[in-house]
């Protein structure tokens, strides 16, 4: 259904990548990544968050990290090549992204951003990333998405 189509799966379809769209259903709030993954009937080690950063250069970071897991501000810091990086406010979110809280994917962007997904995403052979609003996400082979967005795979995680 093209009502099930976003901006992002248009960009992948038009590149050719192949994806696989799941709706969940966002009216009770629970949008958070752990949510979503239950929604979806999906391991959350398989669910990536998308966060968006500030460094200390006043650049702008994005990181993909597992659902279930939290972002090493020191690992993501070393990843960017930066002194250190804090979350960007989620009232900047929109205005920089283009994109709203439980909605930001790390595909289409107002403009691109230096990404880097968590090391353990080459272990599966697709993970679910936002499909750029609540309610979707897209299952696609994490090779293929980081080749697309010029994304690095980095250990990220608090461990």
């Amino acid at each position: 259904m093209s009502d099930d189509k976003s901006n992002v799966i248009r960009l992948f379809e038009a590149a050719g990548i192949g994806c696989t769209a799941h709706a969940y259903a966002a009216e009770d709030g629970r949008i958070d990544a752990l949510s979503v993954a239950a929604k979806l009937g999906a391991p959350p080690d398989r669910v990536f968050k998308t966060l968006v950063t500030v460094g200390a250069d006043n650049n702008h970071y994005v990181f993909l990290v597992p659902a279930g897991s939290e972002l090493d501000l020191k690992r993501a810091a070393r990843a960017a090549g930066v002194k250190s990086v804090a979350m960007l406010p989620a009232a900047k979110l929109f205005s920089l992204t283009g994109y709203v809280h439980g909605g930001c994917s790390p595909v289409g962007m107002k403009r691109p951003l230096p990404t880097c997904i968590d090391e353990c995403a080459i272990l599966y052979e697709t993970i679910w990333v936002s499909a750029g609003r609540v309610g979707l996400n897209v299952e696609i082979n994490p090779e293929r998405l980081a080749a697309f967005i010029g994304a690095r795979f980095e250990p990220l995680v608090r461990e």
